[in-house]
């Protein structure tokens, strides 16, 4: 995205004033400036020139008594809580989403360039506001990363006029993103789009007649059902199965999966491959919970009512990779779409309470260990950078007592939401680093425990010490939950994190989402009993405690 928009313009500002003002600057620009009351926009020749421009004039210069305000070119009225962050190295497409702390979810990939791009919802406006502030130009080994905000096609701009369907919708999980070029072109100039797609997985074998000679197939979908369809056919080379995301309403959603599942029985048919194709549904883990509901009742009913079978990939099958389960149906075409109805009924409404709690985070306590000599460091002068920091983020920062005169270690006790703790947690490490307590070519690397429910471990560790591993993989930080702990009064055990600052911190997020899965049954998921068939959960709650997690680093 190489328009920019320049707001905070005085009324007597003209296309001259802003032409001078680039040009002393030497931030080249292209063609003509694009004149409003109080704004303004441009063309830059390429990405690097609207990043400096947006890094040299915003907040920084001012024009005839006013500072500029120089953003990428998505009106206020268009802003959002959706992101696009370009520009990742392809192997860490799914970390970096991760360090994007105020986010719900990663929503779309694409990996078809030599960099990854990553969607992604914040909770609040505000905060996609700050993350682009933090992260536009942010240097992540070797590639500076580009955020820009996804536009809201369906606010008024200047004269009551639509905004151009000129944003990237989203798709959801790790097995295949909107791209350019999947063959949708065609589609309706506004289609109407949910916060989150239908993900269906197809054999591979019916992807060329769902698209049809030349994608007139599924144009034709797009248009009968007012939906943005994209078939993610470069994902996992020589699969079976590929993915296939649409955004549209509910209703359109539904439409076009009834038209693909047509379009595949038809060509079973045709090809005499399979009696039957049955429909699957791809869906996060965080939703599946409640999907099931307790002892299975709420897919039971939904079996009843449509008249079909539905099974669901096990936890076994999950990674940190993949964080997708297949919700298998089996029956009429008539039958699974009723039940893709319920399902993805069930799925919406829990994305929509996930939001809701994202308004209101839950507090979280992390203790940080830093050297005892670096104590007076933080806390200041009378108090009064602990003081600052403690404003600054949002949290509640204290240091603890030491353990014992000799203590070479001091704990931190960081309290707050996840942003706060973002907020603070990185001024520690700024600090540490600031003061030299590590040397100029070291990397602050600290230690940070974080306690969790004692039924819960074995989670964390998974099976074999198989999550745990993967973590320690992923995050490039130490995650180990040490051997024969006593849970405290509040049957409580900890987990250690060892490592810089961004390791840390995804290592921390990575663990609270397992946390918060496990806390799920509790609120409606699959609570105590037997478990229907297909719904096996993983591991025994208190596996693995009886030993140190520390799985070889690859």
């Amino acid at each position: 995205m190489n328009k920019l928009y320049i707001g905070n313009l005085g009324d007597s500002v003209t296309a001259e004033d802003l032409g001078k003002t680039f040009d002393d600057h030497k931030i080249p620009y292209s063609g003509q400036f694009l004149m409003k009351t109080g704004y303004a926009f441009v063309d830059c020749p390429d990405d690097q020139c609207a990043m400096k421009a947006i890094e040299t004039f915003s907040g920084k210069v001012e024009l005839k008594g006013k500072c500029m305000e120089v953003e990428h070119s998505v009106p206020k009225k268009q802003r959002t809580r959706k992101l696009q962050i370009r520009n990742i190295p392809p192997h860490l497409q799914w970390e970096v989403s991760s360090l994007l702390l105020c986010c719900l979810l990663c929503l779309s990939v694409n990996t078809d360039s030599e960099t990854a791009v990553v969607n992604v919802t914040y909770a609040s406006r505000e905060h996609a506001r700050q993350a682009i502030q933090k992260l536009n130009g942010y240097q992540f080994e070797n590639h500076a990363l580009r955020v820009s905000y996804i536009p809201d096609e369906t606010s008024e701009l200047e004269g009551g006029q639509r905004g151009p369907d000129n944003g990237r919708r989203p798709g959801y999980g790790p097995r295949g993103g909107p791209r350019g070029g999947s063959p949708s072109s065609g589609m309706p100039s506004k289609p109407p789009h949910a916060d989150i797609p239908l993900r269906l997985l197809v054999p591979t074998q019916y992807v060329g007649a769902i698209i049809g000679k030349e994608g007139a197939t599924i144009r034709n979908i797009t248009k009968q059902t007012q939906s943005k369809v994209d078939v993610h056919r470069k994902e996992n080379a020589g699969a079976a199965e590929k993915p296939i995301s649409i955004h549209s309403t509910a209703e359109g959603c539904s439409s076009a999966c009834r038209m693909i599942l047509e379009i595949m029985q038809q060509e079973a048919k045709d090809t005499k491959t399979a009696d039957e194709v049955p429909l699957k549904i791809l869906a996060h883990n965080n939703f599946v919970g409640r999907l099931i509901g307790k002892e299975g009742r709420n897919l039971k009913k939904v079996e009843q009512d449509t008249d079909t079978k539905i099974t669901i990939s096990p936890l076994q099958d999950l990674t940190l990779y993949n964080p997708e389960r297949t919700i298998t149906v089996k029956g009429a075409i008539e039958a699974c779409c009723l039940a893709e109805v319920e399902i993805m009924k069930k799925v919406r409404e829990a994305y929509e309470n996930d939001i809701a709690a994202m308004n209101a985070p839950e507090q979280e306590t992390v203790h940080v260990y830093i050297p005892a000599q670096a104590v007076g460091a933080i806390i200041g002068k009378k108090g009064q950078h602990i003081k600052q920091l403690s404003r600054f983020a949002g949290a509640s920062i204290k240091i603890a007592p030491a353990e014992a005169p000799d203590s070479k270690m001091r704990m931190v006790i960081v309290t707050g939401p996840p942003e706060a703790q973002f907020k603070a947690q990185g001024r520690i490490y700024g600090k540490l680093k600031e003061e030299n307590f590590f040397g100029p070519k070291e990397e602050v690397k600290l230690e940070t425990h974080i306690k969790m429910a004692a039924a819960a471990a074995g989670r964390v560790i998974g099976k074999g010490g198989k999550t745990v591993n993967e973590l320690q993989n992923l995050t490039a930080a130490e995650v180990v939950v040490p051997r024969e702990q006593t849970p405290d009064e509040n049957d409580q055990v900890i987990v250690k994190i060892n490592g810089h600052f961004y390791a840390s911190q995804l290592a921390q997020r990575k663990i609270r989402d397992i946390l918060t899965q496990v806390k799920q049954p509790q609120k409606g998921g699959m609570g105590p009993g037997p478990n229907p068939q297909g719904f096996t959960e993983m591991g025994s709650p208190t596996q693995g405690l009886t030993q140190d997690h520390q799985p070889r680093r690859k």
